[in-house]
């Protein structure tokens, strides 16, 4: 099949599982409520102890929030390929004359779409406990658009993780193993200069790290007084992360169709 018969049969597939959002307002209620009480919690009960120089901790959390929510939004792909290889629905696709990469691309896409209406609720929050933008709205939507840029990518990935395990009780525990490491050992929470020895050089090379800081910067949500960053990517924050996502895509989705292939023909 073409390449425009596979995007057509990935916005069916897409279209379905955003039926199911609709049907079942739970995955929407707590994928957003999680961000929303993290955002809470270290704006009024870590906020106070963890001090920014020149800056108010709010707007510093905010960007490290956003990356750490699509990250996490990100594995609703591998979860959900997981459900539906335990259920027996991807036997039914491979039953229909579609393209075998449209359940991918309408997995990965109706995710992003969730991703969307959570970052829009985390603005919602980040607006009531004072968070606020400084630069143009054209950097703003940069910024945002390149969080769901990353987390597309990222969502490959987690198909790959999704179509080996086919449990997504097993999935959350893989994920999860992955995901905490790459989101809090960066700079989300604190600055990556503070943290010790290997961390550090960890932090300052991580992904997470660079969507991150490439938000706070599109935001205008950091202070011109302090130093730059020692490192090349945190220096280039922008071109890092579109770098990554580069990458992310050129291993993860032909590692993701050749696992799928593999999968339904077990």
């Amino acid at each position: 099949m073409s390449f425009a018969q596979a995007l057509g049969d990935g916005a069916v597939v897409a279209k379905r599982n955003l039926i199911k959002i609709k049907r079942v307002p739970d995955l929407i209620v707590f994928s957003t409520l999680s961000p929303i009480m993290f955002v809470l919690l270290f704006a009024y009960v870590f906020g106070g102890s963890i001090d920014i120089p020149g800056m108010d901790y709010r707007e510093f959390l905010m960007a490290g929030i956003f990356a750490q929510t699509v990250v996490f939004g990100s594995t609703i792909t591998g979860s959900g390929l997981a459900e539906d290889m335990q259920k027996g629905i991807v036997d039914r696709f491979r039953s229909l004359p579609m393209a075998r990469s449209a359940v991918l691309i309408g997995r990965t896409t109706s995710d992003l779409v969730n991703n969307v209406i959570v970052i829009v609720v985390m603005s919602i929050t980040g607006l009531i406990v004072g968070w606020r933008i400084h630069s143009s709205i054209w950097e703003a939507l940069a910024g945002f658009a390149l969080l769901l840029l990353f987390a597309y990518a990222v969502s490959w990935g987690m198909a790959i993780v999704g179509l080996l395990v086919r449990s997504p009780e097993v999935f959350n525990n893989a994920s999860f193993i992955a995901i905490f490491p790459l989101t809090f050992i960066a700079n989300t929470f604190v600055q990556e200069s503070n943290l010790p020895g290997p961390l550090k050089v960890f932090a300052e090379w991580n992904p997470v790290s660079a969507v991150t800081a490439a938000a706070r910067e599109l935001f205008g949500n950091t202070n011109p007084s302090f130093p730059p960053p020692d490192v090349w990517s945190l220096r280039h924050p922008v071109l890092t992360t579109l770098a990554w996502v580069v990458v992310f895509l050129a291993v993860f989705v032909p590692l993701a169709i050749r696992q799928y292939r593999r999968a339904v023909s077990r």
